[in-house]
């Protein structure tokens, strides 16, 4: 099998001839900047430059020669974009590796932090002195509140936070009659350039944006308050996501193989709502959006979703969902052999292959080894896994785990 055909039977839920590997095809498979300078240099490749793709999170772009060392069958089709290096612009990670991100990034430095702002000169988000990442300070509904809230300006208030004013290259490009141009040009190109399955990033948040708007302690008091509120947004959320969602997968649908949406449902002990809020205020959406992308191209719908979801997925299957990652193993109901046993004939796991809570940062390469040969046996077998770690590498993994971690998958 090629890698495409390797990923796409692995999410058929057939027993595909090695487990696929996802290094880099999410922005949440990936690895911090920071440790990706090292692991280059580690692997002896000092060819290019460290591209940070995704600001708040400071994710690189896995390159090459780093794909082909570890064997990875996934790519994430903003690759196909901002190619050109006039198109970045010299930063410097926190522990002073120079980097280069997108052009399109406005970021300042006051009084020894940096700040993530918009057009309009507002700080959206800060990365304060000595630390890692960007966190929000901007939510632009958070004094209007949801209670009176008509969301007449919805479209264009949604791009006014962190998240989603700085969207990962290829997301940045307009959907207008240019810009779909230009993505069905970049996604036709990298389908003609690989084999490797094509991850389109499409979004479609209805739990986590409107947090991202209202700030997530208030959004979860209006989920408890105003009920009609909070379904009236999700309608129109959908609404806003289906034109979107026609627009983009009309240019990109016939080169893309997995369309990847987003919302954290889960947190460590289970889900962050009950199963009767899900029912009620996102799955008739979620559905919706996905069995309308499955209509629009030949793809396979992947959500990203943290935490512990097991009293949610059976509803996130009817839904219409073919994968879930990361598969955050260490939290309530997540176990490997459970998930197994009660889903695998019905739920691709993409993830879960390695635990980067406790044993990636803190064990041994031996014991990294161990830990991934003992999950990737209990999901693979049967198919309907594709293996990456929970979530993305941090700034503080030792080269030595990662090698041990990706040597153990097909050892």
């Amino acid at each position: 099998m090629n890698s495409r055909e390797r990923v796409l039977t692995a999410m058929s839920l057939s027993e595909p001839d090695k487990v696929p590997i996802d290094f880099g095809g999410h922005r949440s498979s990936g690895i911090s900047a920071i440790a990706y300078a090292k692991l280059k240099n580690y692997l002896g490749i000092s060819s290019g430059d460290i591209y940070v793709y995704d600001m708040p999170q400071q994710l690189a772009i896995v390159e090459e020669p780093v794909l082909e060392a570890f064997g990875v069958d996934t790519i994430e089709m903003g690759r196909a974009f901002m190619t050109d290096d006039a198109e970045w612009k010299e930063w410097v990670l926190p522990d002073g590796t120079p980097c280069k991100i997108p052009g399109y990034i406005k970021v300042r430095k006051r009084d020894g932090h940096w700040y993530l702002f918009d057009d309009e000169d507002t700080d959206l988000a800060v990365q304060p002195k000595g630390a890692l990442y960007f966190d929000q300070i901007h939510f632009p509904l958070m004094e209007r509140g949801i209670e009176h809230d008509d969301f007449s300006d919805l479209e264009q208030i949604i791009t006014n936070n962190m998240w989603s004013a700085y969207p990962s290259p290829g997301a940045h490009i307009p959907l207008d009659d240019a810009g779909l141009a230009k993505l069905a040009a970049g996604a036709r190109a990298l389908r003609q350039s690989t084999d490797r399955a094509i991850i389109g990033l499409f979004g479609g948040n209805l739990f986590e944006l409107p947090q991202w708007l209202y700030r997530m302690d208030n959004y979860l008091m209006y989920m408890g308050l105003y009920a009609d509120k909070v379904i009236e947004l999700s309608e129109k959320l959908c609404e806003l996501y289906l034109r979107n969602l026609e627009k983009w997968l009309g240019a990109v649908g016939p080169y893309i193989d997995i369309i990847l949406f987003g919302d954290d449902l889960g947190g460590q002990t289970g889900p962050l709502m009950s199963p009767a809020m899900y029912r009620e205020y996102y799955k008739p959406y979620h559905k919706t959006m996905w069995m309308r992308a499955k209509e629009l191209a030949d793809v396979k719908v992947n959500l990203h979703t943290c935490g512990g979801l097991d009293p949610l997925l059976d509803d996130l299957i009817d839904a219409g969902l073919d994968a879930i990652n990361p598969v955050q193993i260490s939290c309530t109901g997540m176990e490997a052999e459970y998930l197994k046993s009660k889903y695998g004939d019905r739920l691709c796991f993409w993830g879960g292959g390695c635990d980067t809570r406790d044993v990636l940062p803190l064990g041994s390469p031996q014991e990294v080894g161990r830990h991934v040969k003992r999950q990737v046996k209990t999901f693979s077998q049967g198919g309907g896994f594709v293996f990456q770690q929970v979530h993305n590498v941090q700034a503080d993994i030792s080269p030595e785990n990662v090698v041990a971690m990706f040597e153990a998958v097909r050892d």
